[in-house]
């Protein structure tokens, strides 16, 4: 008997250690916030050094996760189709035009 009761309690501590692993492995929800990773369109300027990017519209500043993409543009005026992180004040650069002159 109690060897049968020994063998249950092992049993079922291994059987909650499996159910913990398995919560603990499932993949980040990342659709827990609307303004999390949208796509949208802006105009603004890419900093000097090719890392930052300020909206015209409010004159936020947001860092930009890839630098690559928006080499041979640092110190331009831009619009930007990005990913957006508002959590991070971050953009991921997916394209970018050269903005329009206004001077004529």
């Amino acid at each position: 008997m109690k060897k049968l009761m020994i063998i249950s309690f092992a049993l079922a501590l291994l059987m909650s250690a499996v159910a913990v692993a398995q919560y603990g492995a499932q993949p980040p929800d990342n659709s827990k916030s609307g303004t999390s990773m949208t796509t949208i369109s802006m105009t603004g300027k890419i900093s000097a050094d090719g890392t930052m990017f300020v909206s015209d519209k409010d004159s936020k500043s947001w860092t930009i996760s890839n630098p690559d993409a928006v080499k041979g543009h640092e110190g331009h005026d831009v619009t930007l189709q990005a990913q957006v992180d508002a959590d991070k004040n971050e953009v991921h650069v997916v394209g970018l035009k050269m903005a329009k002159d206004t001077m004529q």
